[in-house]
């Protein structure tokens, strides 16, 4: 071999050199982009309280009456094909039956894995968990009614919600937490309509 073609050889070399290098930094900038893009993705927590309760069976945890067992069976239905790849990622529920049994229709309809709450009432560390353990996931929440505003107030939603009612079951609040920009909270309403009661007529 002349020294000429030991030139064209190495060059040749070198060549094939770079371009390996420049698929390599390639794939490695497209995993790290996916990666980054992925872990900053928007955050959709789902807030609602339990369905319809079984008031009058004297337990200290009532489960669902028969029109709570429907109403659960309508968010499953409403919320099933929200995302339409996946559907719920997971579902966070208050410490009790009635959250748990609303919770069920959608938790099968979405093999949706299923987490007790131990002390819902602790938002600030409700929050945090969720948002380190399911960011860019969509998270369903069933807690108690005097705690969605709190707990939606920490994720930095809306501070004007109005006051639920006793028999007001109905509500889905939608939280969409950006990896940059404004927080959005959405209000929608499921299964049969919230008739305030009139006032009864004097006599």
């Amino acid at each position: 071999m002349d020294q000429t073609e030991a030139l064209q050889l190495r060059r040749r070399k070198r060549r094939r050199q770079r371009r390996m290098v420049a698929v390599v930094g390639f794939a490695i900038l497209t995993i790290g982009l996916a990666w980054f893009f992925e872990s900053q993705a928007t955050t959709t927590i789902i807030v609602t309280r339990y369905a319809d309760t079984l008031v009058s069976d004297g337990s200290d945890d009532p489960g669902l009456s028969p029109h709570g067992q429907v109403r659960a069976r309508e968010l499953a239905r409403v919320l099933g094909d929200v995302d339409v790849i996946a559907g719920i990622d997971v579902i966070f529920v208050a410490p009790n039956r009635r959250s748990r049994d609303t919770s069920m229709p959608l938790s099968i309809k979405n093999d949706a894995p299923v987490h007790t709450v131990e002390d819902p009432a602790n938002v600030e560390a409700l929050v945090a968990r969720i948002l380190r353990e399911h960011k860019g996931k969509i998270i369903l929440l069933i807690t108690e009614p005097e705690l969605m505003q709190p707990v939606i107030a920490e994720m930095q939603g809306s501070k004007k919600l109005p006051d639920v009612a006793a028999r007001e079951y109905d509500n889905l609040y939608i939280v969409s937490i950006p990896w940059f920009g404004k927080v959005k909270t959405l209000r929608l309403k499921f299964g049969d309509r919230y008739l305030p009661e009139r006032p009864s007529p004097t006599a």
